[in-house]
């Protein structure tokens, strides 16, 4: 029953997430935000999404993370839905302000920069907190527990899975921990492929085109 509880405050971030999201697209469409109501809702969905799940696992040791990985870890389609909506979702994003920025100059363009930059930012945030869950999941929830090494006794927490997802989504390695199971490899391997992808095509990409509309 407390399993279920748990499992049902996850689904509730998802559905707040959607519905946040879905909200804040249809108002500002409804005020004439034009292409940028999709970049608003992505943005207010993203937020929401990032703030409840930071929120619940702030502050948590080691043996109340692997209590919250077991219990509260969205499934792995979820996960994997969501990872492929931050990836197109910052695209879209890119391309819609190459659209509304030619459309428009003056302030107007410069606010749909600072938009675009904003929700691929959140994008990045997100991704790299989805696979903070996921490795928090695989080293507790394997056939045998651990699979990286933090080189530290206590077990790990939140603040050392987010240590180990965002360094690898930045400098795709780390140099303090060693990845010792083989099914932590290939979450690795994949969330290397796509902090690869996402930071050199979408963030080049839209470097390049906030330093075109100046």
């Amino acid at each position: 029953m407390q399993v279920g509880a748990h499992r049902g405050r996850s689904r509730a971030r998802l559905i707040a997430m959607v519905v946040v999201g879905v909200a804040a697209g249809v108002v500002a469409f409804v005020v004439h935000a034009g292409l940028a109501a999709w970049a608003i809702g992505w943005t207010a969905a993203c937020l929401t999404y990032l703030v409840r799940v930071w929120t619940a696992v702030h502050g948590l040791d080691g043996v109340a993370t692997r209590v919250h990985a077991l219990r509260e870890d969205p499934t792995r389609r979820v996960s994997h839905v969501l990872l492929v909506l931050a990836a197109v979702g910052s695209l879209f994003i890119v391309g819609m302000t190459l659209i509304g920025s030619k459309e428009s100059g003056g302030l107007r363009a410069d606010l749909l920069a600072a938009l675009a930059v904003l929700s691929v930012a959140l994008s990045w945030i997100l991704i790299h907190t989805l696979f903070m869950l996921r490795y928090a999941v695989q080293y507790y929830g394997g056939d045998a527990e651990g699979g990286i090494d933090f080189n530290q006794r206590t077990p790990p927490a939140y603040g050392d899975f987010a240590y180990f997802a965002f360094n690898l989504g930045m400098t795709f390695q780390v140099s303090d921990t060693a990845v010792t199971a083989t099914a932590i490899r290939r979450v690795v391997l994949r969330h290397c492929l796509l902090a690869y992808v996402f930071g050199s095509v979408i963030l080049a990409t839209l470097v390049n085109l906030v330093a075109g509309l100046g």
